[in-house]
């Protein structure tokens, strides 16, 4: 098979008339050949983190979207899932994306529960990482959120970390903020790259440091515009990655569109292409073709070098995308679960109290990053209850594992005006996560989740929406299509009820991730990211 065109040869900084010549999988020749096409050849982009889970898809149906948009692998975490079933869940996602022709490069992950400060459906010690590292299909030990382990020396994280390092295999950085003397002992103790940095200068002091800086840009946290300047002068150390990615935004593009943003603002076309296309294979050491003789012919064909509108896609040399058409097939597969706590009834969201000042979690749009809040209370019958005039909303995280009192917090930014939302993909325990303009329409969110086993939901007095995600209580047995679709209406809904938030669900699954500072509500309570304690909702 003859691919015929503008060739990108990244590495040596060149686009030339020519022909790739693929056979049995591979590149078997680049010839520079007089052509009339005038699209362009170069290798596949490449997710340099992901959660796959948080498209709401398994891998087979993420992958089905993905190769439309010219990606043909992904760096992923598996971290949820194995929040909720432990390494059982990281093995579903390795078999159920081994039966397509995309490439998944699955991590261990490194911090299973995120934390000790809430309940999760498993547990992977040092001794499970030990037996996923020597795994050939564990590719590097993924994000070390346990920042704090890693610098007071904590036995657990470092034999996590030895392990990594037995095995000759990268270990991932996951450390919001964190510079100076602290940042040079996380980096010492052997980790690599860091997709968290949200201003420049932290980018910067990580960059000279010896990271590579992930640019992230995702459905909820977005930090290409305080990084992407960065790029020019440290393209060798830098990759692309979205880290979570909704249906809806899915089925619309992905790092081809980081591609494009860069290419907008100036940036030059060949680093563009380094970090979304080199910098990942070389890190992490992926069996993912570069265009070069003898490489797996990963490869794709885009209209231009500015839109990277995808034509065609090919994986191993085979076609796996024409023209927008997706010919991934279908994987059937069996669900798996972990969902065991009742119904809960509307008494158990009362939070009892006469003060009048509250903390309250201050939400803030496309990050993962909070800020703590002091508003006035409001009481009703001696209950703390939501202000929807000063959108001060009450907000729960409820234990799907086992029945326990559901635990109790305030936020702000939601903006609801009527009814409630709630989610069962609550990183990184993935219990139930709600938010509401009452007491009542919180109950009658949390118990539709329940009912389904998991999924997300909208509310309002005389309309309710779900999605059920019978998979973990995360994710759909549905395709992109369905749930791209049905994720819109949700999200349209939730906006009707009133938030102004650009992705509330996103935003609303990060709202118990107690490793971003500063507040979280985990299911044991409120909780400072900071001092990594927790505290009183009522302010003393």
């Amino acid at each position: 098979m003859k691919l015929k065109g503008n060739i990108v040869d990244i590495i040596n900084r060149r686009i030339f008339k020519g022909e790739v010549i693929i056979e049995n999988g591979k590149i078997a020749a680049v010839e520079a050949k007089d052509c009339e096409e005038n699209h362009y050849i170069l290798p596949g982009f490449i997710d340099a983190h992901i959660h796959i889970e948080s498209s709401m898809l398994v891998p087979s149906e993420f992958a089905k979207i993905a190769v439309n948009h010219g990606t043909v692998a992904t760096v992923s975490d598996p971290h949820e899932i194995a929040n909720v079933l432990g390494v059982k869940g990281v093995e579903f996602m390795i078999e159920n994306g081994k039966q397509t022709p995309f490439k998944f490069n699955f991590g261990a992950p490194s911090c299973v529960p995120a934390t000790s400060f809430e309940s999760a459906g498993a547990v992977i010690d040092s001794d499970a990482i030990k037996t996923l590292m020597a795994n050939p299909d564990i590719k590097y030990l993924a994000e070390m959120m346990n920042y704090p382990g890693v610098i007071y020396d904590d036995a657990e994280v470092l034999k996590k970390i030895e392990w990594a390092k037995h095995n000759n295999k990268p270990i991932d950085g996951h450390a919001p903020g964190l510079r100076g003397d602290d940042l040079t002992k996380y980096i010492t103790a052997g980790i690599s790259t860091d997709h968290e940095c949200f201003t420049l200068d932290e980018g910067l002091e990580k960059l000279q440091k010896g990271m590579k800086v992930i640019i992230r840009e995702g459905s909820a946290a977005k930090n290409f515009n305080a990084l992407i300047d960065l790029l020019d002068e440290h393209y060798e150390n830098m990759m692309f990655c979205s880290d979570d990615k909704h249906p809806d935004d899915l089925l619309v593009g992905h790092i081809n569109q980081l591609c494009a943003r860069a290419i907008a603002k100036g940036n030059d076309v060949f680093k563009v292409l380094q970090a979304a296309c080199v910098n990942p294979v070389k890190h992490y050491n992926l069996d993912v073709g570069l265009l070069n003789v003898g490489d797996a012919a990963d490869c794709i064909v885009v209209e231009d070098l500015k839109d990277f509108k995808t034509l065609q896609t090919y994986i191993d040399g085979e076609l796996v995308s024409d023209r927008g058409i997706s010919k991934v097939k279908h994987v059937h597969f069996t669900n798996l679960n972990n969902f065991n706590t009742s119904k809960k009834d509307v008494s158990e969201f009362r939070l009892e109290s006469q003060t009048t000042k509250i903390k309250v979690i201050e939400c803030v749009d496309g990050e993962l990053v909070t800020n703590a809040l002091t508003e006035n209370a409001t009481i009703k019958d001696g209950n703390l209850v939501s202000n929807t005039e000063t959108d001060v909303l009450k907000m729960t995280v409820v234990n799907r594992y086992q029945n326990e009192k559901p635990a109790i917090a305030f936020i702000k930014n939601f903006g609801l005006k009527e009814g409630a939302i709630a989610s069962s993909v609550g990183h990184d325990s993935h219990n139930i996560i709600a938010i509401g303009v009452s007491d009542e329409a919180i109950c009658k969110a949390v118990n539709l989740l329940i009912e389904n086993e998991g999924g997300i939901c909208a509310v309002s007095d005389t309309e309710e929406q779900v999605i059920p995600l019978p998979v973990a209580g995360i994710m759909s047995d549905q395709n992109a299509e369905v749930i791209g679709q049905h994720y819109s209406e949700l999200d349209k809904m939730a906006k009707t009820l009133g938030s102004q938030l650009h992705a509330p669900y996103m935003s609303l699954s990060f709202m118990a991730l107690l490793v971003i500072p500063a507040l979280k509500l985990s299911d044991k309570g409120l909780f400072d990211g900071g001092k990594f304690e927790f505290i009183s909702v009522e302010v003393a």
